[in-house]
């Protein structure tokens, strides 16, 4: 598989440092980007070709990632749109609709929406997808593996749905860490060392995560084996309850997928 990046900054090198673990050779994978610096550190690491603009070599991709910022999506659609045929368009760029990008490509819909999030920096994210009608069969595989270099997906039958997955995982390391980081101020108030109140709050999360995917049961199931009544889980729930620290969590939630929604209309405006 034929791969060109037209952006070469974090995510990016991640999706091309799983590929070449497991999918693609770096002499497959071209990567387009104005930084000289970010070029040089993608060749010498993962032997990939560069470039400083998009030119001819596009045409003989199968797939194109643009990894570009939302902002400079209009300009690079307008540079790209000249060489597209048959290549499938795979965007990780947040907030740009399919359908705006389509607009800007001159009508071509070979185009997959793709929304990951960070810890595919580790080889641990998540990916939601969705496809235009113009993706093929063998294109949507060809899209599933290059994110699944990087972790998991989740195809959405509907593009909208796009907003959510932003809110749940795309935002969500940020929610995972802003816990954390009460936990830690916690364990410090209450007499333990930075070092013990960190190692304690990140090792309680991972292993706490792990049993959630693990287990067959619900997670409301596993949280309420860990809360006897009378006992200090159940005063700490209990504590949570009466603060609202749930509903809160929903409410956040909420506030990230109307944001999405809303650069997705800022984004998109003519």
């Amino acid at each position: 598989m034929k791969i060109v990046f037209i952006g070469g900054g974090n995510m990016a090198a991640a999706l091309i440092s799983g590929l070449v673990k497991v999918a693609a050779s770096g002499a497959h994978i071209h990567v387009v980007d104005r930084n000289p610096e970010a070029l040089e550190r993608l060749a010498r690491d993962y032997g990939v070709g560069t470039a400083t603009a998009i030119d001819e070599g596009v045409q003989h991709a199968e797939v194109v990632v643009l990894a570009v910022k939302p902002q400079q999506m209009r300009e690079v659609a307008a540079a790209l749109a000249p060489h597209l045929t048959r290549q499938l368009v795979l965007s990780i760029a947040a907030g740009i609709r399919s359908s705006d990008l389509a607009r800007w490509l001159g009508g071509y819909d070979a185009i997959v929406r793709t929304m990951p999030n960070t810890p595919a920096l580790i080889g641990m994210g998540v990916t939601g997808m969705a496809a235009q009608p113009g993706v093929s069969a063998a294109q949507r595989e060809q899209a599933d593996a290059v994110m699944r270099a990087v972790g998991k997906t989740v195809w959405l039958d509907d593009e909208a749905q796009i907003d959510a997955v932003t809110a749940v995982s795309g935002s969500g390391p940020a929610y995972v860490f802003y816990f954390l980081e009460a936990m830690q101020e916690a364990a410090r108030a209450m007499g333990l060392n930075a070092e013990q109140g960190r190692e304690l709050a990140l090792a309680t999360f991972t292993g706490a995560a792990q049993l959630a995917a693990q287990s067959p049961e619900a997670v409301d199931v596993l949280r309420a084996r860990v809360t006897s009544k009378g006992g200090t889980t159940h005063a700490a729930i209990d504590s949570m309850e009466a603060a609202g620290v749930k509903g809160a969590i929903v409410a956040a939630m909420r506030a990230a997928a109307a944001r999405g929604k809303a650069l997705g209309d800022e984004l998109g405006q003519d």
